[in-house]
């Protein structure tokens, strides 16, 4: 898909003190982007469905002063941000409800900082592994052509004998890691789904067959691989679209001989997000009938609203039936 270009870029004049700050401005110049120095972002629309649509044509050209990483657990040991929110306009999104009513896109560019504060982390945790997750808050690819900062983490990581990075995307902008020095210390996983799935609720993501083209060209890169195939749905030949997902992938990916791993996740939402959702997409085609779910303690505090048993195992057994049916090399890692 092609690049997204934002309707207008704010910059924090200190990240002009960054070559990656520099780099940004200058891309953003050469593509005629309206841009406003400043250390805030100013969106004001007449609504809040307004203010939603401008944030995500909206960036931040700012820095990332975290000095004490978060844990990530089950994902990782610690997550890091390179950006936060990204372009895409997903529907079902769980970061609709900690975004805020204006989720503009930061785009972080003192990148040496942010390494160093990963380094520390690793230092503190030798002589252990210590694992890194930087796609929480945001999908890293989709920003990746305003600073290379993603390109620069691989190149850490593969350089490093105590660090791993997992990366999570639904964008296919992957060229610029193919020729990258990453010793497999760095594993891609991209989300994926049915065609009706991401045609209906993924807007502005890549689509169903640049997302499986750009899994294949990271798989011939030797990187290590996963999906996350998610959310899950039941839905109107759901049984035969998730089976030819899984078929697809097969063909793309049959001479991959390392281990692939799938994560699972079914649909849920919870009374805060369907208002939100509401609010945002008024025509969504979202099932969000609560009379038809059965409702779960999260684990943040909050009951969101899931697949009744007998569905929810009826999902989880046969798409993990398809993907034993295709990948003898394939480990499930959770169903959830």
């Amino acid at each position: 898909m092609k690049l997204f270009i934002p309707d207008i870029a704010y910059i924090n004049p200190k990240s002009l003190n960054y070559e990656a700050g520099k780099a940004a401005k200058e891309y953003l110049e050469k593509q005629n982007v309206p841009i406003v120095h400043s250390r805030s972002v100013s969106i004001e629309g007449n609504s809040p469905s307004e203010n939603y649509v401008k944030a995500k044509k909206t960036i931040f050209i700012t820095i990332n002063a975290q000095k004490k990483l978060r844990n990530c657990k089950p994902s990782a040991d610690y997550q890091f941000s390179l950006s936060s929110s990204c372009p895409g306009h997903c529907e079902y999104c769980y970061l609709q409800t900690t975004q805020g009513e204006k989720p503009f896109m930061k785009v972080f560019v003192n990148i040496g900082d942010i390494l160093a504060v990963i380094q520390e982390h690793i230092n503190n945790n030798l002589p252990n592994i210590t694992t890194f997750e930087c796609g929480s808050i945001t999908d890293p690819i989709a920003l990746e052509h305003l600073t290379g900062n993603l390109k620069k983490c691989i190149e850490f990581f593969g350089n490093s004998t105590n660090g791993s990075l997992r990366i999570i995307t639904k964008y296919n902008n992957v060229d610029s890691f193919l020729n990258i020095k990453h010793n497999r210390h760095t594993k891609f996983r991209f989300s994926i789904n049915t065609r009706y799935i991401i045609d209906k609720f993924e807007h502005n993501t890549s689509s169903f067959e640049e997302r499986i083209e750009a899994a294949r060209k990271i798989a011939s890169a030797n990187y290590p691989i996963g999906f996350i195939i998610a959310p899950i749905m039941i839905y109107d030949n759901w049984k035969s679209e998730y089976e030819e997902l899984l078929n697809k992938l097969k063909s793309q990916l049959g001479d991959y001989n390392d281990q692939i791993t799938f994560e699972l996740i079914q649909h849920r939402f919870t009374a805060t997000a369907k208002e939100l959702i509401l609010t945002r997409f008024p025509k969504t085609q979202l099932d969000m009938n609560e009379e038809s779910r059965q409702l779960k303690w999260g684990p943040y505090g909050k009951f969101k609203y899931i697949y009744p048993k007998e569905k929810s195992n009826e999902m989880k057994d046969y798409i993990s039936q398809l993907i034993g049916k295709n990948f003898k090399n394939a480990k499930i890692e959770y169903f959830t």
